[in-house]
């Protein structure tokens, strides 16, 4: 147990302790200050970007969570062959780099990409829809990119079902809506909060396809992190904005564990 844990104290707990001390510091000479945190809380062009964040991870989480549902169930239950094939599909995309993935998206949502080009072809829209620079273009892009963790997230809760009580249910007269509702979807709790937060914290800390499918006028936190670090070399406001990304994350699972306890509960499982 020592050695893990010496692990996380050299590449986690210090690593925070340092970003936590340098928020604190101030670009000129001068002892601790809350200056760079009164400067984030009063600045309504971050404050904006940390909004705009919080949006952007729910859908993204909630698409993520919408989307692997089905696929983990039918994974979860599958026997044929089409199952490695389907599973093997799922994953495939982990194999390409989130960068390269990216750019496929903005090839297909641009401007003159795929779509509107398509559509403009079959003469059904006359100008380009608006599919990327904004919210939409980068929650089908994060979409993409976290979907193959939703899926092993639910598929692990699905797995634990015992079959048998999806037959007994149906033997004994109940729909397979009413299978899923009551039987199904209850007892996938754990995994559908856990594919929902997994969704979320990916989303929130995510850099490359926000800036990439998002724009130069599309700022979350992440790529605010980024331009204060390189281009305006402000560290300290750079590890309050970290900190406070952080502090969302770690909101998000304290909220995630007490609605999944109060479900359970609530469930009675």
């Amino acid at each position: 147990m020592v050695a893990p844990s010496l692990v996380l104290v050299l590449f986690f707990a210090i690593p925070m302790g340092m970003m936590i001390g340098i928020s604190f510091q101030s670009q000129t000479e001068g002892g601790p200050t809350l200056a760079s945190y009164s400067r984030f809380f009063s600045n309504d062009l971050v404050l904006a970007g940390l909004a705009r964040t919080v949006v952007m991870s729910s859908l993204v989480a909630l698409c993520v969570t919408v989307l692997a549902y089905p696929l983990a169930y039918y994974l979860a239950r599958a026997t044929s062959r089409w199952r490695t094939v389907i599973f093997a599909l799922a994953i495939a995309p982990e194999l390409a780099g989130v960068v390269l993935r990216t750019y496929g998206w903005l090839i297909i949502l641009e401007d003159r990409g795929f779509i509107n080009s398509a559509l403009m072809w079959t003469g059904l829209i006359t100008e380009p829809l608006p599919l990327s620079k904004n919210l939409l273009g980068v929650v089908v892009g994060l979409t993409h990119v976290i979907l193959p963790f939703g899926v092993l997230s639910l598929l692990t809760s699905l797995q634990g079902i015992n079959p048998s009580l999806e037959k007994s249910a149906q033997i004994l007269g109940a729909s397979r809506l009413a299978v899923i509702r009551h039987i199904i979807l209850p007892l996938s709790v754990p995994g559908i909060v856990s594919s929902f937060l997994i969704g979320f914290t990916m989303a929130a800390s995510a850099y490359a396809t926000p800036a990439l499918l998002g724009g130069a006028g599309f700022k979350v936190m992440a790529t605010m992190v980024y331009e204060q670090v390189l281009f305006y070399l402000d560290w300290p406001f750079a590890a309050v904005m970290a900190n406070v990304l952080l502090i969302l994350m770690l909101a998000a699972g304290f909220v995630g564990s007490k609605l999944e306890s109060r479900l359970h509960q609530k469930l009675h499982l």
